[in-house]
């Protein structure tokens, strides 16, 4: 069911999403990343899209648990980042509906697995390379507009951060942009 209020809801969460590549710290790209991906969550159920729901509703909880990163032990290990891959992988198998489903997933674990590396460089080239366009041909199938405009506006605003505070800073684990 596509709706103005389907539609509006997927256009709220690409604030959210462009704000958080131009974050300082991956606290902060992590609480609005959760943010964004809360109302694009809430718009994939409203537009029947399960695949991308329910990874979107774990990624929800992924970014809750990466904002204690440095606060809990047990989320720094990278069994952490292999149970949510196995949850995607249970959603996939649950909601397969053909090819289709395996971007969301792709974008999910990929995602997941550069998050676990806690580097800002990493993370921002996990989301370029595969995420985002994985989530933007998604977007195209299930008419997320504003989801196909989210990920075009973050695959500039990662390259707008990587040129901003230098590719090389990003992955600097010393700097700033690691806390």
């Amino acid at each position: 069911m596509e709706t103005f209020i389907t539609q509006a809801i997927g256009f709220l969460a690409v604030a959210s999403f462009v704000l958080s590549y131009q974050a300082k710290s991956n606290r902060a790209l992590y609480l609005c990343q959760v943010i964004g991906s809360a109302l694009f969550c809430l718009q994939f159920f409203l537009l029947g899209a399960a695949s991308g729901c329910l990874s979107l509703a774990v990624n929800i909880l992924r970014g809750a648990v990466l904002m204690k990163y440095n606060d809990w032990p047990w989320v720094r290990r990278k069994g952490t980042a292999a149970l949510f891959c196995g949850a995607f992988a249970v959603i996939l198998a649950l909601t397969w509906d053909g090819p289709l489903s395996l971007l969301a997933f792709t974008a999910s674990a990929v995602s997941t697995i550069g998050y676990w590396q806690n580097n800002a460089r990493t993370i921002r080239l996990s989301n370029l390379l595969c995420a985002s366009p994985c989530w933007l041909v998604y977007d195209v199938f299930v008419h997320s507009w504003g989801g196909v405009l989210s990920e075009a506006i973050t695959i500039v605003s990662i390259l707008v951060s990587g040129l901003r505070f230098g590719w090389k800073t990003l992955g600097d684990p010393d700097s700033a942009f690691q806390k």
